[in-house]
């Protein structure tokens, strides 16, 4: 819940309560809760429209930063896609091969068994990093299926 909704929704609901014991016919009553929707709708569109224009400036600020001469600047977000992908290629594919290597290793005992396993990635901080780049690559994914030529934008 946002700002908005915490004070403009109590409002709108008061307003609503305040009415609907005041007015006495069924004509009335119908009449104010049809303002009240109304309001509620042009509330529920104001604040939709706060929301893209929030993500439309964000796009902007993406754009800028991805056109910038400093690696630091432009290559952040590449860093994290190729951070992501060495964590998840580690987590699925070489920790995997490491426990059944080191369970072979301890059972040969050329390693002793005192010695614990590779250690483990937290798997939800990855995802949540992983899965915000991902929703970039369908982006991209989605201009090569359209044929538009995003170096020319």
């Amino acid at each position: 819940m946002d700002l908005l909704d915490f004070f403009g929704g109590g409002i709108i609901d008061s307003v609503g309560k305040i009415a609907d014991e005041l007015i006495t016919s069924d004509e009335e009553r119908l009449e104010k809760e049809n303002e009240i929707l109304k309001t509620k709708l042009q509330y529920d569109f104001q604040n939709k429209e706060l929301d893209t224009k929030l993500m439309t400036g964000q796009i902007e600020v993406n754009k800028i930063e991805a056109q910038h001469p400093n690696i630091f600047i432009a290559g952040w977000r590449p860093a994290v896609g190729w951070i992501g992908a060495i964590a998840l290629a580690y987590q699925f594919i070489i920790y995997p091969f490491l426990i059944w290597l080191w369970t072979f290793l301890q059972s040969q005992e050329i390693i002793p068994k005192e010695i614990s396993y590779p250690p483990v990635l937290d798997i939800g901080a990855l995802w949540t990093i992983v899965s915000g780049m991902l929703g970039i690559g369908v982006m991209r994914s989605f201009d090569k299926t359209k044929n538009i030529d995003t170096k020319k934008m």
